[in-house]
C-alpha cells in the first residue's frame, strides 16, 4: 500500500443503494484528479443501483475490482482502494489509521439511520463510526424524497455531532443544460466542503 505522502491526501468514500449512482461517480473522478487516495465502500445494493441507473458492470472480485477501477477512472496504482465488507482489518475501521475525512454519496436514509444510531453492522457503518469518535469530517449526502419525521430527526442527531448533511438537491441558478451539469453542482459543494480545489462549475454571481 502507498504512503500517504505520495498523495496530496486520504478519503473515504462509501456509495450506498439510495438512488443518484451518476453523482458518485462525479465525486470518484474528481477526486481522482485532485490526487486523492480513495478507500472506496460499495454496498451490494450500491452495485445494484448502478447497473440500473448508469449501465455500470463492476466486478464482485476485490482484486479484479481494483484492476478495473483503475482502468476505468485512469487512477495511479493503488490510488483507488476498493474493500469489501468483510475487511475489518483495513485502515478505515481502526481510528489510528483510517483518514480523517470520508463521504456518504448517495448516503440512504437506512444507512444514515444507522450511522446516527452507532450501530456498524457493516464497514461502511464502522468507518463512519470512527471518524465521529476520531472528530474528524464526515460529509452525508442523502437522495430521498420526501424526508420523514424519522429521517429528519437523523439527520438532526448527526448535525448535532459535527456531520454535514448535504442532501442531493442541486441548484438552478447556473443555469444546467445536461444532468451532468447538475451533478457538477453537487459535487463542486461536496469539493468545497472538502477544501479541495476545482473548476466543476460557476459560483454565485459568476
Amino acid at each position: 500500500m502507498l504512503k500517504k505522502s505520495q498523495f496530496k491526501e486520504q478519503i473515504t468514500l462509501a456509495v450506498t443503494g439510495a438512488s443518484g449512482s451518476g453523482y458518485f461517480l462525479k465525486v470518484l473522478q474528481s477526486l481522482v484528479e485532485s490526487d486523492i487516495q480513495i478507500y472506496l465502500l460499495l454496498s451490494d445494493a450500491a452495485k445494484i443501483v448502478l447497473k440500473t441507473e448508469e449501465d455500470e458492470h463492476w466486478p464482485d472480485d476485490v482484486e479484479i475490482l481494483n484492476s478495473f477501477l483503475q482502468t476505468r477512472f485512469k487512477s495511479k496504482p493503488e490510488q483507488i482502494i476498493a474493500l469489501t465488507a468483510k475487511d475489518w482489518f483495513s485502515p478505515v475501521a481502526s481510528g489510528s489509521s483510517a483518514p480523517g475525512k470520508m463521504i456518504v454519496c448517495p448516503c440512504s436514509c437506512g444507512t444514515l439511520a444507522s450511522i446516527a444510531n452507532g450501530l456498524s453492522n457493516n464497514l461502511i457503518e464502522r468507518s463512519a463510526d470512527v471518524v465521529l469518535k476520531e472528530r474528524g469530517q464526515l460529509i452525508v449526502m442523502p437522495r430521498e424524497t420526501p424526508f420523514s419525521t424519522i429521517h429528519l430527526r437523523n439527520m438532526l442527531t448527526l448535525s448535532e455531532l459535527g456531520v454535514t448533511v448535504m442532501p442531493l438537491a442541486p441548484g438552478f441558478y447556473h443555469k444546467p443544460q445536461t444532468i451532468s451539469d447538475l451533478q457538477d453542482f453537487m459535487v463542486s459543494r461536496l469539493l468545497d466542503h472538502l477544501k479541495i480545489q476545482h473548476k466543476l462549475s460557476k459560483r454565485w454571481c459568476e
